[in-house]
């Protein structure tokens, strides 16, 4: 009885592990359809799947423009509080008060690369970068600034 179960296992495990050879010759014999990447080797020509989520980022036009509004709807939406909205009242021409972006603070050591904040953003002033190399020797280096000096609300953006 035992020895019966014991060969049946044996056998089974034989089958899986042909399958797996079965796979690997596959590739073995068909050398041009490579899978596998040469990196750090092809850093040049790499290129990262589309859904791949690396870090947060905020575009900027050549003007030095973006589209946050500084609603803080992307601050809300994180998890675990990795992204902080610092606001400001600006004065435009007609001396109204306007709600400004002061400092959009993204804390990458945090971040989970979860993507709430980005579909949270109703003006997509964010997006999600392909980069994934983000070794530095102080953690403190891993908290960024996403709006830069200097930079304001695109026209037409509210």
């Amino acid at each position: 009885m035992y020895i019966v179960d014991y060969i049946k296992e044996v056998a089974s495990a034989v089958k899986s592990l042909a399958t797996g050879m079965k796979l690997t010759g596959y590739y073995f014999t068909h050398p041009k359809e490579i899978i596998t990447q040469e990196y750090p080797d092809n850093r040049a020509t790499l290129k990262m799947a589309d859904r791949f989520k690396g870090e947060v980022i905020m575009p900027h036009d050549e003007n030095n423009e973006h589209a946050c509004t500084g609603c803080t709807s992307c601050e809300l939406a994180c998890p675990n509080g990795s992204i902080k909205v610092i606001t400001k009242f600006e004065v435009n021409a007609e001396g109204k008060k306007k709600k400004a972006v002061d400092q959009h603070i993204y804390h990458l050591d945090m971040c989970t690369m979860c993507n709430l904040c980005i579909e949270a953003c109703p003006t997509d002033a964010i997006k999600m970068a392909n980069t994934f190399e983000h070794s530095v020797p102080d953690r403190n280096m891993l908290i960024k600034r996403l709006n830069n000096n200097g930079s304001k609300i695109r026209e037409g953006v509210e």
